[in-house]
């Protein structure tokens, strides 16, 4: 309870990652469709479920390709920032809609193999958990919306320019 000139009222509790993500577009994309509610590694479970509508990345042009990881990143930046507010926290680990964009984007800017995504996949996921220098940095220096969506673009990245320094030493 709050009182603010003399007017009593009750705080309204924040919502559960559950009830957000089930309650609203903000929440079924922040969460992932659901996938960032698992009780183990939800951004490992976020990235995995982000293959799904990756593979209708595959036959497109690179440049389509990015213009949806554009609009991706865009709308996470509000759903992500709607869902942390309503939680409560800075950048709750069940929110994975940048762990979606950070995939889509890694494997937009790779060779359309399996062999190839997968690597970026896991190159993706290694850069995103661990986060070294200058990932870490940037997602210290942005907060909201863009500081939970930021980091994970300069994880794809940089697991893009990895998968791409391998395949000029050793070609396929």
């Amino acid at each position: 309870m709050s009182t603010q000139d003399g007017i009593i009222s009750v705080n309204k509790p924040a919502q559960t990652p559950r009830q957000l993500a089930f309650s609203s577009l903000a929440g079924w994309l922040a969460f992932g469709f659901g996938s960032g509610l698992s009780r183990h590694a939800p951004g490992t479970a976020g990235s995995a479920m982000a293959l799904l509508p990756a593979l209708l990345l595959w036959p497109l042009p690179m440049v389509w390709g990015l213009l949806i990881v554009a609009l991706a990143f865009a709308v996470g930046v509000w759903c992500c920032q709607v869902c942390a507010n309503q939680m409560g926290q800075a950048d709750p680990g069940a929110i994975v809609w940048d762990e979606f964009v950070g995939v889509w984007l890694v494997l937009v800017l790779v060779p359309n193999t399996v062999m190839l995504w997968l690597l970026a996949w896991g190159l993706f996921r290694g850069f995103d958990i661990i986060k070294p220098w200058p990932i870490s940095a940037l997602e210290r220096r942005f907060g909201g919306g863009w500081g939970i969506m930021i980091d994970d673009v300069l994880a794809a990245l940089m697991a893009a320019a990895v998968v791409h320094a391998g395949l000029a030493l050793w070609p396929m």
